[in-house]
């Protein structure tokens, strides 16, 4: 009798993972790339895993409204968690009383790295990054950003700083709604993924003046680097990556490694991931620890160099 009890709950226990809808968390708005690109994963995830993967966007705080979703989740594979260099490196080493760490996430794999690329509002009379510098001067000028701590903050800090400028960082939610922003004149400049830009370049609303990468971009072939352009003292790398909730099995871990991994090297997908100009960096979750370790050394650098202050986290009401 009480084995016969015991089995249904045994047969559970027993289902083979995934065994109902899995959610990814996306720290990011609707529209922005990381977005577009989870978006189009997510079928070809479902189809891969037999189950539906849904994207779930937790916009808001440089990444850290997401960030808490997703260390409050179960640990049972079934919350998923998008995460980039804001989540994992610079926010626990500029805010105090951070509503998670990086300690409560196990790495699935590194998803890619940015292309960013500095834009400005084509209504703006400059074609450069020496024009900028000297337009900077005169006047005040508004930068889209993530918020208090995220890159496009620091990078806010360190022009200022280099330039004896008063740029002003202006928050938003993702790379969509800077770029529409920066389209509209609602602000004059913004650094983000080049696939959030793409369609404002293409219709003249925004002109891109510098890229992040250490060579220029084959969608952008025209638009010199950093480095190029005079900025090579700001050293930048934007990224993604995909982690689950401390104490997910290793098993799940290692079944949504595999299938990430798989979708990310199918040719059509990597091409795809191209046209959005981002480079693929799916590996191993051993891999991601690694990455995840040397890029908080390079955070703690740039944090250093923009003379970034500690403050204490403060959750909007």
């Amino acid at each position: 009798m009480i084995l016969a009890c015991l089995a249904p709950g045994a047969r559970a226990q027993a289902q083979p993972y995934p065994a109902r809808p899995i959610r990814v968390i996306v720290p990011i708005a609707p529209g922005s790339v990381t977005d577009v690109i989870l978006r189009a994963a997510s079928p070809e995830l479902s189809r891969r895993l037999g189950q539906p993967v849904v994207v779930e966007n937790r916009a808001g705080a440089n990444g850290i409204v997401g960030a808490q979703a997703c260390a409050a989740a179960a640990p049972d594979g079934y919350t998923l968690c998008a995460v980039y260099h804001a989540t994992m490196s610079f926010n626990p080493l500029q805010f105090d009383r951070l509503p998670y760490s990086p300690a409560e996430f196990v790495p699935i794999t590194n998803l890619f790295l940015l292309t960013e690329v500095l834009v400005v509002a084509s209504s703006l009379p400059v074609r450069s990054v020496a024009e900028l510098k000297a337009h900077a001067a005169t006047r005040p000028l508004a930068f889209g950003t993530l918020g208090g701590g995220s890159l496009q903050e620091l990078l806010v800090t360190w022009l200022n700083t280099q330039w004896s400028a008063g740029i002003m960082g202006v928050p938003y939610r993702g790379g969509g709604p800077i770029a529409l922003a920066v389209s509209s004149n609602e602000i004059q400049l913004g650094n983000m993924g080049v696939g959030n830009f793409l369609g404002a370049i293409e219709a003249g609303t925004v002109r891109p003046l510098a890229v992040t990468t250490t060579r220029r971009s084959p969608l952008l072939p025209e638009v010199p680097t950093f480095a190029e352009a005079g900025l090579g003292g700001f050293p930048s790398r934007g990224w993604w990556g995909l982690v689950a909730p401390a104490g997910t099995p290793p098993e799940v871990v290692a079944r949504v490694n595999t299938e990430v991994v798989g979708l990310f090297q199918e040719p059509a997908f990597a091409a795809f991931l191209g046209r959005q100009g981002v480079q693929p960096q799916a590996g191993t979750p051993e891999e991601f620890r690694a990455f995840l370790a040397e890029d908080r050394v390079g955070a703690e650098a740039l944090i250093r160099l923009s003379n970034q202050p500690r403050t204490e986290y403060r959750p909007a009401n």
